[in-house]
């Protein structure tokens, strides 16, 4: 099969704790400036990078991520790092989707803050190897300090600077404030109906 009909299959990461509109409109513009078939939101079981205790709602996080996607059929949600458990390393996810999507080019997508801590995570050459990586410099957020081979290997694309952070909609919820507009509907039902963030 030649390079230009393999599929383009973005790659998404992050906890989703819980997901909200600033993660879709980013991906939305990823989709459009780097032609992708598809772009897979896959929620991490125990992120490197991150506290413990988001494996605690990695289900919850994981249907509301399927909730959040669902009317875009460029988006799909994946449960690779779920189901694989520990610490949720990009290399393995990749070699995963690379041995089921063979017949793809991937894309790595991460944003300009985790590109900074790019040369620490487990195997980055492997990675660039398995996948394009694709950084979101936002407007206000630029890239000042740059691993140059790195740099040289990786896209870089512009994405609007949504100022909406999961951590701060947990708080609104702690507090009975609303959360209309800053996660899709689905998703806020969904935290209502199984009482997350109240504690």
């Amino acid at each position: 099969m030649s390079r230009t009909a393999l599929k383009r299959i973005g790659i998404f990461g992050g906890t989703f704790n819980p997901p909200h509109v600033g993660h879709l409109i980013v991906a939305q513009h990823v989709c459009v400036q780097l032609r992708l078939d598809k772009l897979y939101f896959v929620p991490s079981y125990i992120s490197p990078h991150k506290r413990r205790g988001e494996e605690e709602v990695a289900d919850h996080r994981f249907r509301m991520v399927c909730e959040a996607v669902r009317n875009n059929r460029l988006f799909a949600c994946s449960s690779e790092e779920l189901k694989r458990k520990g610490s949720s390393f990009t290399v393995d996810t990749l070699e995963a989707f690379s041995r089921h999507l063979a017949a793809s080019r991937l894309f790595l997508i991460i944003g300009a803050d985790n590109f900074s801590e790019f040369h620490t995570w487990k195997n980055p050459d492997r990675i660039l190897q398995l996948a394009t990586l694709v950084v979101m410099n936002r407007p206000r957020n630029k890239i000042t300090r740059q691993k140059k081979s790195i740099a040289k290997r990786a896209r870089f694309v512009t994405v609007p600077d949504v100022d909406i952070s999961s951590t701060e909609i947990r708080k609104l919820v702690r507090r009975g404030e609303p959360i209309r507009y800053l996660v899709p509907a689905e998703v806020a039902r969904y935290i209502k109906r199984h009482g997350l963030y109240r504690h």
